[in-house]
């Protein structure tokens, strides 16, 4: 196991068997963003993308929550510098931007893994990512109407594409919480482990990804993110050009050579 230095204790970072681990680690926040945490979040994206030893990114919290959104004990105070409206506009679209927007282009498949509530900007997070697993006790929540806010870092954007508009909108306007059997039936998690078992069941989740044709499964990726907004005609481009590069590369020869020899490919 190879440990990646954050620079702070509040985000943690760990590669063992072609998986990073990040886990947001305020447990007695529930680990709520902050001015700390997040800004270490956004600089360790494009660190652990252009690291080779890295095939899957699992992100997950610590304790028995995965994030509880922004931290409401820092909101509303007064600034040093005011700023004016546009100049505040133009702050928060960067910021979304260099982790939600970032984590969702992040060239390599991630995984949001929630031991326990994502509310808010957490929950954001967890559906920027291309996967999300979950503990029996985990739930979601869009959590933004409980503050007076109308949401951020691109959940009205992720979760209609998810679930739909009309069920988005729902969840939006109410703040329900969704719990990890409903989650599960609408498609918010593609799995869900027991509580006892989560932290391995969700790590052998990724391990599986990790240890496949991970560069292959990038092209998926793309692929997949540009159908969701172009012309089918757009997309057999697109496809045939990743195919054709995908067949003279290693991970598809080692496909076909393990299918011919009738053995497990080994791809890392």
């Amino acid at each position: 196991m190879v440990e990646i230095d954050t620079g702070t204790e509040e985000l943690l970072c760990t590669v063992r068997d072609r998986v990073a681990v990040v886990t947001l680690n305020k447990p007695h926040k529930k680990n709520a963003l902050g001015d700390i945490l997040t800004p270490a979040l956004r600089e360790l994206l494009p660190v652990i993308e252009a690291d080779d030893r890295v095939g899957v990114v699992m992100i997950t919290g610590a304790g028995d929550a995965f994030c509880s959104g922004g931290d409401v004990s820092g909101m509303g105070g007064a600034s040093s510098a005011p700023k004016s409206e546009a100049e505040r506009i133009d702050e928060l679209t960067f910021k979304q931007e260099t982790l939600t927007l970032r984590l969702h282009q992040l060239g390599k498949v991630t995984i949001a893994a929630l031991p326990g509530a994502a509310a808010g900007a957490g929950l954001s997070i967890a559906l920027a990512c291309d996967l999300r697993v979950a503990s029996s006790r985990a739930f979601v929540t869009t959590a933004f109407k409980n503050v007076g806010l109308s949401g951020d870092y691109g959940s009205s954007w992720f979760l209609p594409r998810l679930i739909g508009l009309a069920k988005a909108k729902e969840l939006f306007y109410t703040a329900d919480r969704v719990n990890a059997e409903d989650g599960l039936r609408l498609g918010i998690f593609n799995a869900v482990f027991p509580e006892n078992s989560f932290r391995d069941e969700s790590f052998a989740y990724a391990c599986e990804l990790a240890n496949g044709p991970t560069a292959t499964l990038g092209l998926m990726k793309k692929n997949l993110h540009a159908g969701m907004d172009q012309p089918l005609s757009d997309s057999l481009r697109l496809e045939a050009e990743h195919l054709i590069s995908a067949i003279g590369a290693d991970e598809a020869k080692e496909a076909i050579s393990a299918f011919m020899e009738k053995r497990q490919p080994r791809f890392h």
